[in-house]
């Protein structure tokens, strides 16, 4: 660990010390302002190796916090105290300050993180108290610490969006001890595996101004229809989720910026409106409802990281993958053109649609049979947006184990008809592929063997033949959960699991409305959420 160096003095303050973590901003940071109201400020990050280096973990990550890193340096430093950024365990840096300036404030937001983040939230809290520091903690988004009642969220919800954002502090008093740390940290020197994604977006709190201003004046309108396909998705999504994941912006500030757009559009008359935009917003704001809605999961149940949220699922898979078919898979070779397609792009990018998204834990999880703890892991490092809270309930949620969500089951050929219906996704990303006529692109092993020899396109040599029969296995996947989800003990654990984190409203998840018992059995049973994309 790099030491903290201070030049001796002989008065010691006892500065409020403002631990930063996934909230790299200065604007609508409750702790930051509180500690700014009260007394001397010390900004903080920490780079922890346990984290850095866990199977979750990859150097585009890293790579994007060392430039939101920057700029919230460069935004500290501006108001008079600057970041300081060490490398360790965190309970030891907080003592190194604790021998440097004795009893102090220690102020953070709260986290939804992996179960290493949550275990290491719990050795902060035993050192506090071991201490005597008082550590205030301020939500940070619509998730609720110790939540009693799901019937209760969504309001919870509005009365925390409510409020304006909060202005940034003008000015910070720093510590009257200058201290010096590591500064910033490549994922090289870091020793982490792999290496950082080409075509990634940038980190920073002007990289997410830049882009929501271009999503509200320019991409709103399509965003309703434009979000589905690939082609469209690039551009017409807000591609904010990276900057909420990292906390350059907060939820609070983009759901605000949704309400006084609407409220500007309808102080319009009506023929003067832009068509589509207000169907726009109506959609993007669902989806700011849906985010903490999924992270409201995991902090009501953490195990959901590492289990089954229906426990009646545990055997229904085999928790070890099929090695040759998730390596094909995770290599993009899988012989689905649209499967292999998205998951190039993702090598490169660190994104992909969401629809996308489904069909990678779709066709793993169904077409594929394997477990969805790997390839969760294996997606977390993919995607540079990768938010636990989401992702894992997500995974779940595609791999058809949570007993209460639809169960959808793509099939790869009919979505790439549907999203790419010209071929020009799949070509972009698939080069051994751009010969093949439009009729075959999808289906390629079908195109007859004179044909491949023409085109110079032998399937199994120069693009992999199918990994499965797609449809057998899907039939397949569909009769053993179906099955399964009639068993009575699998209902009433699937009630449990609606009770715990249902949605109350299906439509949108932010309006309050109380559950009918019938509504919850019908959620438990699954009679009509069958919902099979086979054809």
């Amino acid at each position: 660990m790099h030491e903290l160096h201070a030049a001796p003095e002989p008065a010691v303050t006892k500065p409020g010390v403002v631990w930063f973590k996934r909230d790299l901003r200065v604007f609508d940071h409750a702790p930051l302002v509180e500690a700014a109201r009260h007394r001397e400020v010390l900004p903080l990050y920490v780079y922890e190796p346990e984290l850095l280096h866990a199977p979750d973990s990859a150097p585009q990550h890293l790579g994007f916090i060392n430039e939101c890193l920057t700029e919230l340096d460069q935004a500290l430093s501006a108001r008079g105290s600057p970041l300081l950024i060490c490398h360790g365990e965190i309970t030891q840096v907080l003592q190194q300050l604790f021998e440097r300036f004795g009893p102090f404030a220690l102020y953070s937001h709260e986290e939804t993180g992996n179960a290493l983040s949550y275990a290491r939230d719990r050795r902060v809290a035993g050192w506090c108290r071991g201490n005597g520091i008082i550590w205030k903690e301020f939500p940070s988004n619509g998730v609720v610490r110790k939540l009693t009642s799901r019937n209760d969220w969504a309001s919870i919800w509005t009365q925390r969006m409510r409020p304006p954002p909060l202005a940034a502090p003008d000015t910070l008093r720093p510590p009257a001890l200058p201290l010096s740390g590591s500064g910033l940290l490549s994922p090289e020197s870091m020793g982490m595996q792999g290496s950082d994604k080409p075509q990634r977006q940038r980190g920073g709190r002007r990289q997410a101004a830049q882009l929501t201003r271009a999503f509200f004046d320019q991409h709103l309108a399509d965003y309703r229809y434009a979000m589905s396909s690939p082609l469209s998705a690039e551009e017409s999504c807000s591609r904010l989720s990276p900057h909420l994941a990292y906390g350059t912006l907060s939820i609070r500030e983009i759901v605000h910026k949704v309400w006084k757009t609407r409220a500007e559009l309808q102080a319009l008359p009506e023929h003067a409106r832009p068509r589509g935009l207000l169907a726009g917003l109506k959609s993007f704001e669902s989806r700011l409802h849906w985010h903490c809605h999924f992270i409201q999961k995991l902090e009501s149940e953490p195990a959901i990281e590492m289990q089954n949220v229906h426990r009646g699922f545990d055997d229904v898979r085999a928790p070890e993958v099929d090695r040759e078919r998730f390596e094909r898979w995770r290599r993009g070779e899988t012989g689905f053109p649209l499967v292999d397609a998205c998951m190039k792009m993702l090598a490169e990018t660190g994104w992909i649609n969401f629809r996308m998204r489904a069909l990678l834990v779709s066709f793993s999880g169904y077409q594929l049979w394997n477990h969805w703890r790997e390839p969760a892991l294996h997606l977390a490092r993919e995607f540079l947006d990768y938010e636990p809270g989401i992702h894992y309930p997500q995974v779940q949620m595609q791999s058809g184990v949570t007993g209460i969500n639809t169960l959808r089951i793509y099939n790869p050929v009919k979505q790439a008809r549907d999203q790419d219906p010209d071929g020009s996704f799949v070509k972009r990303w698939l080069p051994a592929l751009r010969a093949v006529p439009l009729e075959f692109i999808f289906e390629p092993w079908t195109m007859p063997p004179v044909l491949q020899e023409h085109l110079g396109v032998i399937i199994g040599r120069d693009y992999p033949a199918p990994v499965v029969d797609h449809l057998a296995t899907a039939r397949r996947a569909r009769d053993i959960l179906w099955s399964l989800r009639r068993d009575a003990d699998v209902r009433d654990e699937s009630r449990r699991v609606f009770d715990k984190h249902g949605s109350r409203n299906p439509q949108r998840e932010g309006r309050p409305r109380r559950t009918s018992q019938a509504g919850a059995s019908r959620a438990a049973h699954g009679a009509r959420q069958m919902s099979l994309d086979l054809e």
